[in-house]
């Protein structure tokens, strides 16, 4: 589990594909010190267990499944990447619950310059909008941002300078993949309201005693 906020920007060393899966090798000012075999350290968004490490370099396998729904598939040596260490229980949560499961790859579609940031335009599959709202929470590449709006075909976050400075988002270009993960507890509803007959509907609230 994983808060969004970016610890540092590591570069990929080394990537290896073989057969179907591969692994990858990232170098980066993370305190790799402790850290076991079998940890997890979100790569661009995608949780990866840690199978080595060496100074300021951990290793990762990567699996075909995560090389193919994700943009790690396509990542080159000496590419840049966002970092997180998992969450403990004893650290602030200062973005939002993020698995490092990635939901989907989006494409960057707008970048508007702002006196305070950036505006960034995503597009992804109607099938995952719908898990995104307004004012919510969304990862993208890892990092955790707020819904600035949305629209048919994707959404737009405003990002401030400071996480421009701290991430990768400054390299992002029109036309730039990105890996998407949506809100966890969106996936939640949409699971839940789609188990009930009819959907959400007064009758079914009243039902279960939410109103009178």
């Amino acid at each position: 589990m994983f808060t969004g906020i970016i610890e540092a920007v590591g570069t990929v060393k080394a990537i290896e594909k073989r057969g179907t899966s591969g692994t990858i090798a990232v170098a980066s000012t993370l305190d790799l010190t402790g850290t076991n075999i079998g940890e997890s350290i979100s790569t661009n968004g995608a949780c990866l267990t840690v199978t080595k490490v060496s100074g300021d370099v951990f290793t990762a396998d990567v699996s075909g499944e995560t090389l193919n729904v994700t943009t790690l598939g396509i990542l080159r040596s000496g590419d840049k990447v966002n970092l997180e260490q998992a969450l403990t229980l004893s650290s602030r949560i200062g973005g939002h619950m993020v698995s490092g499961h990635v939901d989907t790859v989006g494409t960057v579609e707008s970048l508007v310059q702002m006196a305070n940031g950036v505006t960034i335009g995503v597009s992804v599959g109607s099938e995952h909008l719908k898990q995104i709202v307004r004012k919510g929470s969304v990862a993208i590449s890892g990092i955790s941002l707020t819904v600035a709006d949305l629209s048919s075909t994707g959404f737009t976050v405003a990002v401030i300078p400071q996480t421009l400075k701290e991430t990768t988002l400054a390299s992002f270009g029109v036309g730039s993949r990105v890996n998407v993960e949506t809100d966890m507890m969106a996936k939640y509803v949409e699971k839940y309201l789609g188990g009930t007959k009819g959907g959400l509907t007064v009758e079914y609230l009243k039902e279960q005693g939410f109103i009178k």
